[in-house]
C-alpha cells in the first residue's frame, strides 16, 4: 500500500510538473501569425526553465528561458502568407505542447469602445446593415480569423485573459465577431488574398483614459485615480483598468497595426483629447516594440449622434475635429470619415446600422497605405482655407484637399450651412467647382456678405458631399480669411 501511495505521489507531482508549461492564449489553436516577420510566440513555464519552440514550416528551433517570473518569448521567422496551415512545437519544464492549425497572414489590432466591440448580429434594437448576408456565407475559417478578448477589468496588469480563442469566419462565429473588424479583414482578403486575424480588444463606453496605464495618467492633474473614486464611476469610464486587463495580456503580439474606433465616452473634453490620444497612441506602440512609429494607427471619426444636453456649439462637432487633429500629429495614423454612414432615424442611436462603410473605409487606408495599392482612394476631403473668390461679395469660397476630380453633386447638398456678419447660419443645398476643382463656390440668397462656412457641423448634421472617388468630405467649420 505504501509503494502504491508513493507511486500515486510522484504520478501527481510529473502531472504537475508537466502542467506548468503554458502558451499565452494569444498564442494557441488557431492563431494567426504575421508574415514574413519575427513573430513573438511566449507562455509560461517554472523560472529558469529552457523551452524550446519549433515551427512546422522550417523546421527551425527557437530556444528562450524563464525569466523570474516565469514568462518566456521567442521570435520566430515567418514565411510568406498563405491558406496552409502549420503546427508550432513548444518543450520545457518536463511538458510539451502542440500548437495546431497556424496560419501565417496579415494581422491586426482592434479597439476602441461600442462601435468596434459591436458584432455582426447587432445590439438590441441596434441591427448592422446586411450582416446576414455574411454570416449565412460559406464558411472561410481559413480566410479571416478573430481572437476576442471579453471585457474585463482589473487593477492590476494581467498576464493573460480567460475565455478566449481563436476563432474562424463561419456562420456560428461571425454572428459574434466585431462588425467593423470583421469587414476590415473581409477587404483586407478580398485584395490580398492571404488569411487576416484580428485581435478584438474592444470595451463598450470605454474612454481614451480606459486604455492609458496608470503611471501616463498619474501626470494627469484632473484625473483621480482613488480606488474608491472609480468605483463610484460607471464601469465603463473607469481609467486603465481596460488596459490592465484586456491590452497589457496581448501586447508585443506580432501584428501589422492597429484600427480604432473610439471617442463618444470623450465627448465635452476635445480640448483634452489630442494630448492623451496621442499620448496613448505612444505608450501603446512602446508596448510593441515600435520606437519608429512604423506600425500604423487607423481611428474611425464618431458618427453623428445626438448628445444630450445638445450644446450651441456642438461638443460632437469639437471632439470629431479633435480627432482630424490627432490623425494629424500622430505620426503613421489616418482616420475614416462617418458622417455620411446614418439615417434620419438614427439619431438617438449611437450605433449606427452601417458597418461595412466603415470597415471598408479603414481597409482603404491600410491597403493604400501599407499594401501599395495606390489607385485605391483612402483620403477623404478636407477644408484647408475660406476666402473671397473673384471679389465677389456675395460668394465665399472653401479650399477642399483631395477634390482633384470635383465633387459627386452640386445639388441638392445637405449639412452645409453658411453665415454673414450676423452668425445666423442657413443652408445651402447648390454649390458648384468651377476654374480651380478644388474650390468649392457657395452662394445663398439670405446671405449677402458671408463670411464663414460649415459642413456636417453639429451634434447630428450628415452629409451627402463626397469627391468623385466616393470619399465623403470631413466636418468643417471654417471663416473667411482677413
Amino acid at each position: 500500500m505504501k509503494r502504491i501511495i508513493t507511486l500515486a505521489l510522484l504520478a501527481c507531482i510529473c502531472l504537475a510538473a508537466e502542467a506548468k508549461l503554458t502558451v499565452s492564449s494569444v498564442c494557441s489553436d488557431g492563431m494567426v501569425l504575421q508574415q514574413k516577420t519575427d513573430a513573438a510566440i511566449w507562455g509560461f513555464a517554472n523560472p529558469g526553465s529552457q523551452i524550446s519552440v519549433t515551427p512546422s514550416w522550417d523546421g527551425k528551433t527557437y530556444r528562450a528561458k524563464t525569466d523570474a517570473d516565469g514568462k518566456w518569448i521567442v521570435k520566430v521567422a515567418t514565411p510568406a502568407a498563405s491558406y496552409k496551415a502549420y503546427t508550432v512545437a513548444v518543450k520545457g519544464d518536463g511538458g510539451s505542447i502542440r500548437i495546431n492549425d497556424v496560419l501565417v497572414g496579415e494581422v491586426w489590432l482592434a479597439s476602441g469602445q461600442s462601435n468596434m466591440e459591436m458584432p455582426m448580429r447587432g445590439y438590441f434594437n441596434c441591427p448592422v446593415e446586411n450582416a446576414q448576408a455574411y454570416i449565412c456565407a460559406p464558411a472561410a475559417k481559413e480566410k479571416i480569423r478573430m481572437f476576442k478578448i471579453h471585457q474585463n477589468q482589473t487593477y492590476e496588469p494581467l498576464q493573460d485573459v480567460e475565455n478566449s480563442r481563436w476563432e474562424g469566419a463561419e456562420p456560428a462565429s461571425v454572428q459574434w465577431m466585431s462588425a467593423t473588424a470583421y469587414f476590415f479583414a473581409y477587404q483586407l482578403n478580398r485584395m490580398l488574398d492571404v488569411p487576416v486575424g484580428i485581435v478584438s480588444c474592444a470595451y463598450g463606453g470605454a474612454r481614451i483614459e480606459s486604455w492609458t496605464p496608470k503611471e501616463i495618467l498619474e501626470t494627469y492633474p484632473d484625473e483621480n485615480l482613488d480606488p474608491a473614486y472609480m468605483e463610484s464611476l460607471i464601469h465603463y469610464h473607469r481609467p486603465y483598468l481596460a488596459y490592465n486587463a484586456m491590452l497589457n495580456p496581448v501586447k508585443g503580439y506580432t501584428i501589422k497595426g492597429f484600427i480604432w474606433y473610439q471617442g463618444c465616452s470623450n465627448v465635452g473634453f476635445h480640448e483634452q483629447f489630442v494630448e492623451r490620444m496621442g499620448n496613448m497612441v505612444s505608450h501603446w506602440r512602446e508596448c510593441w516594440n515600435d520606437t519608429e512609429a512604423k506600425l500604423p494607427f487607423y481611428m474611425v471619426e464618431i458618427a453623428p449622434y445626438r448628445y444630450k444636453p445638445e450644446t450651441a456649439v456642438s461638443a460632437a462637432s469639437l471632439l470629431r475635429q479633435a480627432q482630424h487633429e490627432a490623425a494629424k500629429v500622430i505620426p503613421n495614423s489616418g482616420i475614416a470619415v462617418t458622417n455620411d454612414l446614418v439615417e434620419s432615424y438614427e439619431k438617438d442611436n449611437i450605433h449606427p446600422a452601417k458597418k461595412f462603410e466603415v470597415g471598408d473605409r479603414l481597409a482603404r487606408l491600410a491597403l493604400n497605405r501599407n499594401y501599395g495599392f495606390h489607385a485605391v482612394a483612402c483620403d477623404s476631403p478636407e477644408a484647408v482655407r475660406c476666402f473671397n473668390y473673384n471679389g465677389l461679395s456675395n460668394e465665399i469660397a472653401v479650399e477642399l484637399t483631395h477634390m482633384d476630380n470635383g465633387a459627386s453633386r452640386w445639388m441638392e447638398i445637405e449639412g452645409l450651412e453658411v453665415a454673414g456678419s450676423e452668425g445666423i447660419f442657413y443652408p445651402v443645398t447648390y454649390a458648384y467647382f468651377e476654374g480651380d476643382p478644388k474650390v468649392l463656390r457657395i452662394r445663398c440668397d439670405k446671405v449677402w456678405d458671408p463670411c464663414q462656412v460649415r459642413y456636417g457641423w453639429g451634434d447630428f448634421n450628415p452629409g451627402n458631399l463626397k469627391n468623385t472617388d466616393g470619399m465623403p468630405v470631413a466636418p468643417f467649420w471654417v471663416k473667411l480669411e482677413k
